[in-house]
């Protein structure tokens, strides 16, 4: 090769050198920047939901009946799920503790399957943390179903027999119906 081709090879190689250098340079732009445009506007926070609710009053939803009040798997499911979702750590088996007692004929928010299910779903002031979007709604009323068993308001043929855990009382398959009896103030 003559010494005029390797000045030419070198000199497309210094083109091609510098067109490449020049490519990269020109598209590696930096981010702009801009610091005087406002924020962009965020979604509207959710509204808080208010519920007329209240200690002693009837809640305002029609009648619903609780098919898992008719089922013994569907409320021994609801005892299983009362203990996994850690009920048991304010109502004590039932018993009451930080919360309510769910054996007694004292309901503060009503015994109802309904009233039941919207203290689960909706939570009350206090304490009872509202349970909506955490828990599938057959689980609630299974969960519901067993809290009324707990008062004896299921037939024996459905409600659960006594866990390991409650040895002080009877099953609650074995326990008389009682009355309910609205409280017009709420246990702390």
């Amino acid at each position: 090769m003559s010494a005029a081709g390797k000045c030419r090879e070198r000199g497309y190689a210094r083109v091609l050198v510098c067109c490449a250098a020049l490519v990269t340079l020109t598209a590696c732009e930096r981010e702009a920047r801009r610091f005087d445009e406002p924020a962009a506007k965020s979604a509207p926070a959710e509204a808080v939901r208010l519920s007329p609710l209240q200690p002693g009053g009837a809640m305002p939803a029609p009648q619903t009946r609780n098919r898992a009040e008719d089922n013994a798997y569907a409320v021994s499911q609801g005892q299983r799920l009362f203990t996994a979702f850690n009920c048991v750590g304010c109502h004590a088996h039932g018993g009451g503790s930080i919360g309510p007692a769910l054996m007694d004929d004292k309901w503060i928010y009503g015994h109802e399957p309904q009233n039941v299910y919207a203290s689960i779903v909706q939570g009350r002031p206090n304490g009872m943390p509202s349970f909506a979007g955490k828990i599938p709604e057959a689980q609630v009323w299974q969960i519901v179903a067993y809290v009324r068993s707990m008062a004896g308001y299921l037939g024996s043929a459905t409600a659960p027999s006594r866990t390991d855990s409650i040895s002080a009382a009877g099953p609650e398959a074995t326990r008389d119906p009682q009355t309910p009896r609205h409280t017009s103030t709420p246990q702390p």
